[in-house]
């Protein structure tokens, strides 16, 4: 991984790492800030907490079920770099509106500027099911096959140091503060999308379906039959369900079990995002190279085994006095904080390992031609199984289930990924492609 660097000094591979990197620092400062305010001035109870953040979540993943397969058609038959400097620009729109409902829901009202604030998340949602395929897809095209492992490391572990960036900010600016910086950031992903080389369609004409169910089945359906890809979309797919249960329950466990304040809750995302990128780091170090799933079934073991513990601690977290939260420095005082920081950073350590092999099976296994559709089938099975587990979420709180009781279903759904990434490792006995 260390070699692999070096990509950063190419001009085929640094511009879109940064276009990439400042769409996910951006896509998370808005939607922390959004959460973060949400949860701590709108909200007063857990159930209301994990509605609004499940419906986030939904409205995130919504347009990656209905339009990924159009992406990947068009990003197979156009020239991605053309498509990039398209979405880039929408995204200073997309900005705009989201930074005029964090003012109006500041402002005191509430009911307009969630409406406008969950229309952008949804709207940022289309922007990245359109970017999605294409930051993956490029990289063969781009690169030379013994750095497309290299490379996937370097934008998964880009994209987690962006989340993290965007989540600490969000946790410690004002309101005010995020909405002008997400305009400003749109700005320069602007910039830096134009600078991308082209990438132009390499394989026959195709004929676009623009009709979102029928083109999403047909693309499933000529992805899934191979048997490598189907098993790696299903486990990054399971392994993304247990992500967007995390996601939907952690602000509330911060805020209600571990008594936080906002700023508390930033840090552990953002420690958590850390953690993947450490995760992508070391697991490319371990392979060196080589496209191979061995290390992910003890990976995702490691990390259920690791959720139990997080849940343990917290269950016996001395809670703050009633009617406050602890600050970060009175947090950090406590005796188990340090435990539940280092146990959730190891909890998203095991993660990253677990699944950044995975998605490079989906670039290495297929044609060059067929890379961003790919990645589009991909996309929409894991939607279809983060709705899942939304839906699961909204049905687990209602019956009064507990956030740190619902790690226990996290490290359950870990198993079943240990599974999936076992049979995947079987499967390419009889030859994997190898970037090595």
């Amino acid at each position: 991984m260390l070699n692999a660097l070096g990509l950063l000094k190419r001009r085929r591979f640094l511009p879109l790492f940064t276009t990439q990197f400042l769409g996910a620092f951006n896509d998370n400062l808005f939607k922390t800030s959004m959460v973060l305010f949400a949860t701590y001035t709108i909200f007063t109870d857990p159930v209301s907490e994990s509605y609004f953040n499940a419906a986030a979540t939904g409205a995130a993943i919504l347009p990656f079920v209905f339009l990924s397969a159009l992406s990947g058609q068009l990003a197979d038959s156009h020239d991605k770099a053309r498509i990039i400097r398209i979405v880039k620009t929408v995204e200073i729109a997309i900005m705009l509106v989201g930074a005029f409902g964090l003012m109006i829901a500041k402002a005191g009202y509430t009911t307009a500027g969630l409406a406008l604030m969950l229309g952008t998340v949804l709207a940022l949602g289309v922007h990245s099911t359109f970017f999605g395929p294409i930051k993956y897809a490029i990289l063969p095209q781009h690169l030379e096959p013994g750095d497309v492992l290299g490379g996937t490391g370097l934008v998964e572990a880009g994209t987690y140091l962006a989340i993290l960036l965007g989540t600490v900010a969000a946790g410690w600016i004002p309101v005010e503060a995020a909405a002008i910086g997400v305009l400003v950031v749109a700005g320069l992903g602007w910039f830096t999308g134009r600078m991308v080389p082209p990438a132009p369609r390499e394989g026959p004409p195709l004929k676009l379906n623009y009709n979102p169910f029928t083109a999403s089945w047909r693309l499933i359906a000529a992805t899934l039959h191979i048997r490598r890809l189907f098993l790696a979309i299903i486990a990054i797919s399971f392994f993304w369900t247990i992500g967007s249960v995390l996601i939907i329950v952690f602000p509330p466990l911060v805020k209600n079990v571990l008594t936080a304040d906002k700023e508390v809750a930033s840090l552990a995302i953002a420690i958590f995002s850390v953690g993947v990128a450490i995760g992508s780091v070391v697991i490319n170090t371990m392979l060196k190279g080589e496209i191979s799933a061995r290390y992910s079934p003890v990976s995702v073991i490691a990390m259920g085994a690791f959720v139990v513990l997080f849940s343990f601690l917290c269950r016996n977290w001395t809670p703050a006095p009633a009617g406050t939260l602890y600050s970060w420095q009175s947090f950090l005082a406590e005796p188990r904080a340090i435990g539940i920081l280092v146990t959730l950073l190891a909890i998203a350590t095991t993660g990253g390992m677990f699944v950044v092999p995975l998605y490079a099976f989906l670039t290495t296994t297929v044609e060059k031609d067929q890379t961003a559709r790919t990645v589009a089938a991909n996309n929409i099975v894991n939607c279809f199984a983060m709705t899942i587990g939304s839906v699961c979420v909204f049905g687990i709180s209602a019956m009064g289930v507990t956030p740190q009781d619902m790690l226990f279903l996290v490290a359950g759904m870990c198993l079943v990924s240990a599974w999936l990434a076992l049979r995947l490792h079987r499967a390419c006995d009889d030859g994997c492609p190898n970037a090595a």
